[in-house]
């Protein structure tokens, strides 16, 4: 039995589809069980449970042999993932897979990545096996573009000119699986990226090559994108630590490596960011 925690988000229900369709046993970890009714109806096993409520966790991971660890995005996200580890020690949970992120570390220069690392740094002391997948900024996230570019023909970012290796979920998903459900990759952590590193310039002008419209990037400063993210009710936390991704990450082109993972791990070729658009034409044509 797999557990997936973070069932319900973008990341973790693809993971679910893709294990469902190769015919494993799934096991969803959700909040809100009257949200998954989608995950219901692939035939998957929807537990409650909460990265807050310990015991919780333990009912949950009854029985499983593998797990991915997706919290929350939460301050105390570190401490969250610790109950998840330590709930997995009680059950005796062979394999934890930990959802974190590019450039992890106790010591990176921001918080995201000390949240990722600090966890990470958990789960390799617990004596659990472990596999951490790192993948960077998510092409479905451009998708949240789309009303601007829609109504205006322009997208808003403070990202500079530094260009970013967007990854498709679902060649995030595939590698997923394959940590999953196939041996040899405890211990291993794996970057996960697209197959090009592109400026929100670039951006522009894949997606309005695919949709046979103008579009235009526009740069704004990160004071403006953090009040923004303000406005539409991000607590301040998650507000700075965005704007801080972008500042000391994304301005800086930190987020423009590229690796063969996808290849090497999930043996296919990784999603170009112009088939991402085209699959994806009709949400930024707004039909």
């Amino acid at each position: 039995m797999i557990l997936i925690s973070g069932a319900t988000g973008t990341n973790g229900s693809e993971i679910i589809k893709q294990l469902v369709a190769q015919g494993a046993s799934v096991r969803a970890l959700v909040r809100n069980p009257a949200k998954a009714t989608t995950l219901e109806q692939l035939g998957v096993e929807v537990v409650q449970g909460d990265f807050n409520e310990l015991e919780s966790l333990v009912k949950a991971l009854d029985g499983v042999e593998k797990a991915l660890m997706l919290p929350p995005i939460a301050e105390n996200a570190v401490e969250l993932q610790r109950n998840f580890i330590e709930a997995a020690k009680k059950t005796k949970t062979q394999h934890i897979v930990k959802f974190s992120g590019m450039g992890a570390s106790p010591e990176a220069p921001i918080a995201l990545g000390r949240s990722h690392g600090m966890a990470e740094k958990l789960l390799e002391e617990s004596g659990i096996a472990y596999t951490h997948l790192r993948p960077t900024a998510f092409m479905q996230n451009t998708l949240g573009l789309a009303p601007t570019i829609i109504s205006e023909g322009v997208f808003y970012q403070p990202a500079g000119d530094g260009k970013i290796s967007h990854v498709d979920v679902r060649d995030i998903a595939a590698v997923a699986v394959k940590v999953l459900t196939e041996d040899g990759h405890i211990g291993k952590a794996y970057d996960i990226t697209g197959p090009e590193a592109l400026s929100f310039d670039e951006v522009a002008a894949k997606i309005a090559a695919v949709i046979g419209k103008p579009v235009k990037y526009v740069n704004i400063p990160v004071e403006n994108f953090k009040q923004a993210l303000l406005n539409w009710g991000q607590p301040e936390w998650s507000a700075n630590a965005i704007a801080e991704l972008y500042e000391q990450v994304y301005q800086k082109g930190w987020a423009g490596t590229v690796t063969d993972t996808i290849a090497t791990v999930a043996k296919k070729p990784p999603t170009t960011f112009a088939q991402f658009v085209q699959d994806y034409r009709q949400v930024f044509l707004g039909s």
